[in-house]
């Protein structure tokens, strides 16, 4: 019987995303979204940083799901120079609330903050942070950085998020005009989860 893994997000670009890297990096595992979790509300992602908020969502879910399944949580974000580190981990609700046009809102206000801001003080990485917990109750964190700058303005449809801003010097293009094979081999989320991938391999070669 395959393993379960139930990720705690309700984002359908990022599982579909975390579905792509189990079958590439070849592990056999039933993806599973927390949203098939009746009774499941998101917990407030209070944390002071992208790990703690990834084990508070983590957390959360393993009190909900059946005996036997694993639960993975990441919390990504991204970390400009020139605001100080922000937005951080308000990300995701950095122009106000996670709602359908919150990644426009998002890098609209981006951009407004780094207006009269030169290119060589552009620079920014995301920063992402998973957490896992097996179904023994392990808790394992993997955190990975991405490094670039925030472009003047959005290029590129392939990407979500602060995607289409964040551009690759050394390739000449944001990381929203990468393709998916691609961005998940240098990414943030990707080098976290080879780290991820590398444990679970490990850990079910043992049983």
């Amino acid at each position: 019987m395959k393993p379960v893994i139930y990720i705690a997000s309700s984002n359908a670009h990022k599982i579909a995303e975390f579905s792509q890297m189990f079958l590439n990096a070849g592990l056999d595992f039933e993806i599973r979204s927390c949203s098939e979790i009746p009774d499941w509300k998101s917990p407030p992602e209070n944390g002071n940083t992208f790990c703690e908020n990834a084990f508070i969502k983590a957390e959360a879910l393993f009190q909900k799901v059946p005996p036997g399944a694993y639960v993975m949580a990441d919390d990504s974000g991204i970390s400009v120079d020139a605001l100080g580190g922000a937005p951080g981990v308000m990300s995701a609700r950095y122009a106000g609330e996670n709602g359908p046009d919150a990644d426009a809102k998002n890098n609209e206000k981006l951009l407004r903050e780094l207006e009269g801001v030169p290119d060589h003080k552009r620079s920014a990485r995301f920063i992402c942070s998973i957490a896992l917990i097996t179904p023994e109750g392990e808790r394992k964190n993997f955190e990975a950085k991405f490094e670039g700058q925030i472009n003047r303005k959005a290029a590129g449809l392939r990407g979500f998020g602060y995607d289409p801003l964040f551009y690759l010097p050394e390739r000449g293009m944001t990381s929203a005009e990468l393709s998916a094979e691609e961005k998940n081999s240098i990414s943030h989320r990707g080098k976290a989860f080879a780290m991820l991938a590398e444990f679970l391999k490990q850990k079910n070669n043992q049983h």
